[in-house]
């Protein structure tokens, strides 16, 4: 398992509980992954150092987590060594490396999307944020962990974050905004067929009500049962199997696991963006839910062998995650802090905590070590009982300065997620 972060330690956990996965190793882990399974000091990023710690290991299958080292082509090395790998190469990443390029494979494959400009030039950027009007939407073109994106109503700072983008040497693109409540869904994919997973929603914004600034999520929750019947078919035959089918088409086909972004608005289902990996916090939910063994579902993908027949097996009930942050985040966070109560929180029934910036300390205790410190993760009979849960364990952690949100899945447990009224309903 390469990657530091939650995401790679929630797949761990789900990968520890499958009955064919008889070892489990990580690289490099972080300090909550070292108390499960064997970590590795190796650079993520560094596609030579992943291929030989896979021949070390004799590894059966190496799953590449984050996107930073998908879009550094350690997928590619490793496949082109022999090994098998959940994760798209370099030129299939790119969908989530270039907003640019994946609106271009979304207009190629028919995909609904919202409009659209990407550029380098500041008239440009002005004359489209003036087209589309506000609320503005400005997203960094390349890599920016989730917090490269930009909503505001104020067209001075809609400006000022596309000039700061494009001075650092990048693009942006400037998008009109989408109504209506977001859905991130995973898609398992061997290049060629697609396995969808539980839909999930997530919270970008770092505090209740979603206000504050954009951050790489706060928390997630699943299943969303305020969605239409037949949406999760609809984002297949209409998202992910057209864009599944023109990166193959295009000779880079897509091994992994793609994530759709979506809005459901008043024009139905809408593209938001893409992404070449799980998402993070989403995963934590959607993989606590999760009964099939991962193990072999990701094997099949990375094999080829993908069944689209082979109908996944999902937990009763709701799953609720809830991200503890360090003091500062989404600023530059601080870290180093100790972290207390962890053992505490095996108390809450089916809870578990999922570390992410964390690591040992020198007096062997675990201390903060990025923005996103870890989180809480519950199942419960329904969101209301996952909720009580998740809160109830992070009210037994300690963490100078950490925050978290106080209201993940709370509009959905009492029943005040809306959808917008299409044109055929209103008609």
């Amino acid at each position: 398992m390469v990657g530091p972060g939650g995401r790679e330690h929630a797949i761990i956990k789900s990968l520890l509980t499958d009955p064919k996965v008889g070892e489990v190793h990580s690289a490099p882990g972080n300090a909550g992954i070292a108390r499960d399974v064997p970590v590795h000091a190796v650079n993520a990023q560094d596609p030579r150092a992943v291929t030989e710690l896979a021949r070390e290991l004799r590894a059966d299958l190496v799953v590449v987590g984050p996107e930073a080292p998908l879009v550094a082509g350690v997928g590619d090395a490793l496949r082109e060594a022999g090994f098998p790998v959940f994760g798209p190469s370099k030129d299939a990443a790119h969908i989530e490396g270039s907003k640019a390029f994946a609106k271009e494979i979304m207009a190629a494959a028919n995909v609904p999307t919202a409009r659209a400009v990407a550029t380098s030039d500041m008239a440009e950027v002005r004359e489209a944020l003036a087209e589309f009007g506000a609320p503005h939407v400005v997203k960094d073109d390349g890599l920016a962990a989730g917090k490269g994106v930009v909503v505001t109503h104020e067209t001075d700072r809609a400006e000022a974050h596309a000039r700061e983008c494009i001075e650092a040497g990048g693009a942006v693109v400037i998008e009109e905004f989408l109504d209506g409540p977001e859905v991130s869904l995973f898609v398992l994919t061997d290049g060629e067929r697609v396995v969808p997973l539980l839909p999930a929603q997530d919270f970008k914004r770092v505090r209740d009500n979603d206000q504050g600034p954009n951050t790489g999520g706060m928390g997630a929750y699943t299943p969303l049962d305020w969605l239409p019947e037949g949406f999760t078919d609809e984002v297949v035959e209409r998202v992910a199997r057209p864009v599944v089918a023109e990166l193959r088409r295009r000779g880079t086909p897509f091994v992994g696991v793609l994530y759709c972004g979506l809005a459901v608005t008043q024009r139905g289902i809408q593209v938001i963006e893409f992404n070449a990996r799980f998402g993070d916090p989403e995963t934590q939910s959607v993989l606590a839910m999760l009964e099939s063994p991962l193990g072999e579902l990701m094997l099949d993908a990375a094999a080829g062998r993908l069944s689209e027949d082979r109908a996944l097996q999902w937990k009763p009930g709701a799953s609720v995650t809830v991200v503890l942050a360090a003091q500062n985040y989404p600023g530059a966070p601080r870290k180093g802090d100790p972290i207390g109560g962890l053992d505490r929180v095996d108390s809450v029934a089916e809870t578990q905590v999922i570390h992410a910036g964390t690591a040992a300390g020198t007096a062997g205790d675990i201390v903060s070590a990025g923005g996103r410190v870890l989180a809480v993760v519950s199942h419960g009979a329904d969101l209301a009982e996952a909720r009580e849960r998740v809160y109830r364990g992070m009210e037994l952690i300690s963490l100078p300065g950490g925050h978290y949100r106080g209201d993940i899945a709370l509009a959905a447990a009492e029943g005040r997620v809306t959808l917008p009224t299409t044109a055929e309903e209103q008609a």
